[in-house]
């Protein structure tokens, strides 16, 4: 039986905290072994002196929970090998972005947008989508907007009977982590196309050009068209 994993993440919040609001899918043949890339980056990390924290990358670059006492210099080399691990990961990821303010922070009109457009990639990608017998999805439930519109965006295109909700975390599954470090690249993205970049996204990620380069160009090499 052939299977298709999808993990879920967002980046946002439905208040008025976030400008922008993602939602970004990472999928991954299950039959392709991802094991031995684990395990180089693991030893990656031990190789220098780096802790095996599940990257979540919100809290890395402002220093918060796991990270809290770990130094700015060695969070930067946790990032950047984190990078190269899923630089040469087997997987392929969908990103959708939205800006709040364009449905008047109506949180019914964001959902029924991320609705059509997970729906209308989903679509796009049947062909593919349907060499698979199973579909597995992986979420922590952080937001019922995001469990709603990838429910429905995936039972209608998909026989619903061929799909499989996981509730999970990060620490059980890297590719959760890899979800959690898309949605931040390409909010990271936005945020040096409006100018909005901070100081933090500057001392982790350098120069707009640097970051289109050295982050944004290797990843981008994984999304769905």
């Amino acid at each position: 039986m052939r299977e298709l994993f999808v993990f879920i993440d967002e980046s946002g919040d439905l208040g008025e905290v976030s400008e922008y609001y993602l939602v970004s899918l990472v999928l991954h043949d299950q039959s392709v072994d991802i094991s031995k890339r684990v395990g180089r980056y693991v030893d990656s990390l031990n190789r220098r002196d780096l802790p095996d924290i599940p990257m979540h990358a919100g809290p890395l670059l402002n220093g918060n929970d796991s990270y809290r006492h770990l130094d700015k210099e060695t969070r930067r080399h946790m990032l950047s090998t984190f990078r190269a691990f899923v630089q040469h990961l087997p997987f392929d990821y969908l990103c959708f972005s939205y800006r709040k303010s364009q449905f008047g922070n109506n949180s019914d009109r964001l959902a029924a947008a991320m609705k059509r457009d997970v729906t209308y990639a989903l679509f796009e990608k049947l062909e593919s989508l349907q060499v698979f017998d199973r579909v597995k999805m992986y979420y922590d439930n952080g937001q019922g907007i995001v469990t709603e519109v990838i429910h429905d965006a995936f039972e209608y295109v998909l026989a619903k009977e061929a799909i499989i909700y996981r509730d999970a975390k990060p620490a059980d599954y890297r590719l959760l982590q890899v979800v959690d470090y898309v949605c931040t690249i390409e909010l990271t993205a936005i945020k040096f196309e409006t100018g909005k970049n901070t100081a933090t996204d500057s001392l982790f990620f350098g120069t707009r050009r640097d970051f289109k380069k050295g982050f944004l160009a290797h990843l981008r090499k994984h999304r769905l068209g």
